[in-house]
């Protein structure tokens, strides 16, 4: 939210070039989630992992159709108003457009949200790493409502506000996510699969497009560099939850190690020498 009010002081170009960078970072993050945290943390559950792909899968080709869907509508929004409306008008459906740009982006942070908490009942940790993937996509979404806003009318002020507003729905996803399925464990896996189809489907169809539009070496590098830089911040966190693993796996082994002595009759031993009689 600093970010964006932030941003909101800048001028449209400065923007643009804000959210350049953003993007290219963005699909490293989401690419690196997805597939080092997300997707493993659901491959590990109690469910098969053929299961899990199909889900994987299924989330691929269900974001594509509702896409396909809503882009099937703005095409055919615009070319009704290209014949048949004055210019009144279309400044009227532009200031629509945004409206539903508003609705959009509440309903995606909501899901957001639990998103957020499926990842949390099933490992804080992976919470974490959620968190900083939608945030960091987030940032670069939420600049591009602001623009698309003030392109569409609005004020710098209202278009601020609404876009902040808009934001408030991944709290209610949140707690609502969390709460329903702390009783219903058993879907958090196929969430999981869930989350990482979109967030993969996002990186592949949404932001690598975008980045492919400027073919020169000089624009080249910086994207290379900023999706090495997401995926090595995913990275990371990976290794350092694994390190925080094993050394909690040294004291359980430590501990279990002591009570089976104890238990064998060796506890005195262990007890005076701190090592074990084997």
């Amino acid at each position: 939210m600093l970010s964006l009010a932030g941003a909101a002081s800048l001028s449209l170009g400065l923007l643009s070039r804000l959210i350049d960078k953003m993007v290219s970072f963005s699909a490293g993050v989401l690419l690196g989630t997805a597939l080092l945290h997300l997707l493993p943390e659901s491959l590990e559950s109690h469910v098969d992992a053929h299961v899990i792909t199909r889900w994987l899968l299924g989330g691929l080709l269900g974001f594509f159709l509702l896409e396909k869907l809503s882009l099937l509508r703005h095409s055919h929004h615009h070319e009704g108003d290209g014949h048949h409306h004055e210019h009144g008008h279309d400044a009227h459906e532009a200031g629509k457009g945004g409206w539903m740009i508003l609705i959009g982006s509440a309903i995606h942070n909501f899901a957001d949200g639990v998103v957020i908490a499926a990842a949390f009942l099933a490992d804080p940790r992976l919470g974490m790493a959620a968190t900083v993937s939608i945030t960091v996509h987030e940032v670069a979404h939420k600049l591009g409502d602001f623009m698309v806003l003030l392109n569409a009318g609005f004020k710098r002020r209202k278009a601020l506000v609404l876009t902040l507003a808009s934001s408030l729905t991944a709290l209610a996803g949140g707690v609502l996510g969390y709460f329903m399925l702390d009783r219903l464990q058993s879907l958090i896996p196929y969430l999981l699969a869930l989350a990482a189809s979109s967030f993969i489907y996002i990186a592949v169809s949404d932001l690598m497009p975008q980045m492919q539009r400027r073919t020169s070496p000089r624009d080249a590098l910086p994207q290379i560099l900023l999706i090495a830089v997401g995926l090595a911040l995913v990275v990371w966190l990976n290794g350092h939850d694994h390190e925080h693993e094993h050394g909690h796996d040294h004291k359980d082994g430590g501990s279990a190690l002591a009570m089976s002595a104890l238990a064998s009759g060796d506890g005195s031993r262990v007890a005076a020498t701190g090592k074990s009689p084997h």
